[in-house]
């Protein structure tokens, strides 16, 4: 029993033993449980902090490669961009080479330019002055050609009056022709020459041919112009200069030529010169060549060696007009003056008469008939008046319009008649052109008749020298006394001294 006891006891105990332990441990267990949630929180924390580490960890490792890839990017980038100003650098490297071996290129051309320019303008300048001085000694040239005469002439002597020792006048007229010829003149100025001879008068006479105005200069020099483009200009001179230069060059050629001929022809067979200087030219209004004469000159060997040709301060012009020539008035525009020749009739084609009285108006108006109309009046006029006279034609008829005859039982008196239809004043140098061509013809008179009036100097010149004048007042009269004619002269200012009435 005791031992029943004592089992059960010990069943007891170990069920108690077993509760206890049960218990035990559901107390440990219950002990344990919030020790193992702790440790489960631990391990959750472990796990969450670990998680949290690794997520760091790979936030870090994401983020180190994120640096790493945007420090590879920005690497690449940097890279990349070093490239690009690499290139850039290179390209401007390039662009500023280009460009400055464009600019450099540039200079080069525009100092080439500027040296071509340059050269052009020092070229024109040199030419401009070249161009200059070639006029200078041009106008230099014409007005030395009377002082630079060739020596050595009077050698020509014996061949010329060789000519004429042989009694052959047209081989000493050629003699002296050849002998002129033969004397070198500057370019432009030796015309042709003509000579004739008057054994009995002991007379030479002489045409040469003037130079045309453009011998003359019509420019005072040339400069240079920089404009674009650079050229060189012409300066020119005044007409006025013109002018005169071309008076004084024809008065130096009239007394150079005359010099050389007294000096060719010896003075035992020339004892005088007569002189005609012409011009061959075309004229403007018709487009026809004509001959004006510009100079006309009469005079002796005695007579010209008072001039001193070498003078530097001689005036050629003031000579001629010492020497009595017929010079016209305006050379440069070849007003024409009447030519010193010797008269002959028989060279003289004679225009037919026209009975231009007849066709007349009641009242004419000399100033509005036709020239050669006015000359036929003129002619029947004096016809009237007891003159036998011819009207000569418009061509070689040496400046005369008719030629009157006195016919007297045992004399006839030639007279020479020039009738000048005009509105102004009779030039002094026509006057005087009339008493050379009655001296040179040997008329016993010369007549010249106008419709205007004349000066004093004519007035006094005329009785002088064997000329009569006749102005548009007397005339009138003539015409109503010996023709019937009552006419007008329609003249646009009345004349010194006359009266209304002398017109109308």
């Amino acid at each position: 029993m005791a031992r029943r006891k004592s089992l059960a006891t010990q069943l007891v105990q170990a069920y108690r033993d077993n509760q206890k332990a049960k218990a035990a441990a559901v107390k440990r267990a219950e002990e344990e449980r919030p020790r193992r949630a702790r440790a489960a929180e631990r391990a959750a924390a472990e796990r969450a902090k670990e998680n949290a580490r690794q997520e760091r960890e790979k936030a870090q490792a994401w983020a180190r490669s994120q640096k790493e890839k945007q420090a590879r990017q920005s690497s690449e980038s940097r890279r990349a961009e070093q490239i690009v100003r690499d290139l850039e650098k290179r390209e401007a490297a390039r662009a500023r080479e280009v460009e400055q071996k464009r600019r450099a290129e540039k200079r080069e051309a525009e100092a080439a330019e500027r040296r071509a320019k340059q050269e052009c303008a020092e070229s024109l300048r040199q030419e401009a002055e070249v161009r200059t001085a070639e006029v200078v000694a041009r106008v230099e040239q014409l007005g030395a050609v009377l002082r630079e005469r060739p020596g050595g002439l009077h050698d020509d002597h014996l061949r010329v009056e060789r000519a004429l020792g042989d009694g052959d006048v047209e081989a000493f007229a050629l003699g002296v022709e050849s002998a002129l010829a033969g004397i070198e003149y500057p370019v432009g100025l030796g015309g042709a020459r003509r000579a004739g001879f008057a054994p009995e008068s002991r007379e030479l006479m002489l045409e040469i041919e003037l130079p045309a105005q453009t011998v003359v200069p019509s420019v005072l020099g040339y400069r240079f112009k920089a404009s674009a483009p650079p050229a060189v200009v012409p300066q020119p001179r005044k007409e006025s200069e013109c002018r005169s230069l071309y008076r004084d060059l024809v008065a130096r050629l009239a007394l150079r030529v005359i010099d050389e001929a007294f000096a060719v022809t010896p003075p035992a067979l020339v004892d005088a010169v007569a002189f005609n200087g012409i011009v061959r030219a075309k004229d403007r209004a018709t487009g026809k060549p004509i001959e004006p004469c510009l100079i006309g000159l009469r005079v002796s060997r005695e007579a010209f060696g008072e001039l001193v040709l070498d003078e530097p301060e001689l005036d050629p012009v003031r000579s001629l007009r010492y020497l009595n020539a017929v010079v016209s008035q305006h050379p440069y525009d070849l007003e024409p003056v009447p030519p010193v020749v010797t008269f002959d009739l028989s060279r003289y084609k004679l225009a037919p008469g026209r009975d231009v009285v007849a066709g007349l108006d009641s009242r004419p108006d000399l100033l509005a008939m036709d020239p050669t109309e006015f000359e036929h009046l003129i002619r029947r006029l004096f016809e009237k008046a007891g003159l036998k006279s011819w009207v000569t034609q418009a061509s070689r008829d040496d400046g005369i319009d008719a030629v009157a005859v006195i016919e007297q039982p045992l004399l006839s008196t030639q007279c020479i008649i020039q009738a000048k239809r005009t509105k102004n004043v009779v030039p002094a140098d026509t006057v005087r052109a009339v008493a050379g061509l009655v001296n040179d013809t040997g008329a016993s008179k010369g007549i010249v008749v106008t419709t205007a009036w004349f000066g004093k100097t004519s007035l006094d010149f005329a009785p002088r020298n064997r000329l009569e004048l006749i102005d548009g007042r007397h005339l009138k009269a003539l015409l109503l006394e010996h023709l019937g004619i009552d006419s007008l002269i329609g003249l646009p200012k009345l004349p010194p001294g006359w009266q209304p009435r002398d017109l109308s």
